[in-house]
């Protein structure tokens, strides 16, 4: 179509600013996980939101880390593909944090592109509403000074503050093309993966210490069945033996538990009712192990 504005669009900052928030906001719709715990979001998700004079391919990057074993390696590796593949980016601060304007090796990631003069780069300033309103002021002056960003856009992706405006200056940006995705896709990636994205995000918000971050969900079945509830066999897969006795809990109960959340966020999200089966497995040391990370989904990026 003529006219039509299209482009990728990657969301990046340190880790539990609100991207994934941010992200579901602008597509009207929840694709990313959301939890209040840091690396929630591993793997770059891809949401794309279609309208008559734009389609905007927005990456939903895990937070920005000094890795500490493979698997924040290879969390790393998507966000630095995103990063090739960008068009617009959308750069976020949380303002109720120090963390995000202190010097670190993960800020110098974020610096990088700041000042590279060739990206089109937008700044937010997430939970604009959790500070005083001198002090928010006071910060949108000072990145607009620096001349370093197209806009600085005060938001709060929790309330749905400021979305819109933000919306409008991405499709500014955006080069004038061919539409990448047929109208009606949402994303590019399939039912299994955002099933078992949903059984780790209620893992994230039910355990408490190392659970969340030692497990990862695999779904071992997928079945649609026409005369009864679709079947899904999903495993849980924790590095210890130790782990998988507090997944499942005395007598069970935990698991149980944490599976009926689950199945039930599962059936809004399919808009359909399911059997969900749930298993844990030990895989030792999964996260540090390239084989695992592998069969697990996390590949090297291709140059």
């Amino acid at each position: 179509m003529d006219n039509t504005k299209v482009g990728y669009v990657a969301v990046i900052g340190l880790p539990n600013v609100g991207k994934s928030t941010l992200v579901n906001a602008l597509l009207r719709q929840k694709l990313s996980i959301i939890t209040s715990k840091p690396q929630t979001t591993r793997k770059r998700i891809l949401g794309i939101l279609t309208e008559k004079d734009y389609q905007i391919i927005f990456l939903d990057t895990p937070g920005i880390l000094k890795p500490a074993y493979l698997l924040q390696t290879k969390m790393m590796e998507e966000i630095d593909l995103s990063v090739k593949d960008a068009d617009v980016f959308v750069i976020i601060f949380d303002v109720s944090s120090e963390q995000s304007f202190k010097e670190s090796e993960e800020n110098e990631y974020i610096q990088k592109i700041c000042f590279d003069p060739n990206k089109q780069k937008i700044l937010v300033l997430n939970k604009i509403d959790t500070i005083p309103q001198d002090k928010a002021l006071q910060l949108i002056e000072r990145f607009e000074l620096s001349n370093t960003y197209k806009s600085v856009i005060p938001v709060s992706a929790s309330l749905n503050f400021n979305t819109q405006r933000l919306l409008e200056e991405i499709i500014e940006l955006l080069p004038e093309g061919e539409r990448f995705y047929p109208d009606d896709i949402i994303s590019n990636e399939t039912e299994r993966f955002f099933v078992s994205e949903i059984i780790r995000e209620k893992i994230f918000e039910m355990y408490e210490d190392e659970i969340p971050y030692s497990c990862e969900v695999l779904i071992a079945e997928f079945k649609e069945r026409k005369d009864s509830k679709d079947f899904i066999s999903a495993e849980i897969v924790v590095e210890r033996q130790s782990q998988k006795g507090i997944l499942i809990g005395k007598g069970g109960v935990a698991l149980k538990k944490m599976g009926q959340v689950a199945r039930k966020s599962i059936e809004e999200f399919l808009e359909k009712e399911v059997y969900l089966e749930l298993r844990v497995k030990v895989r030792e040391n999964w996260r540090s192990n390239e084989n695992f990370l592998k069969s697990f989904g996390y590949t090297k990026n291709k140059e």
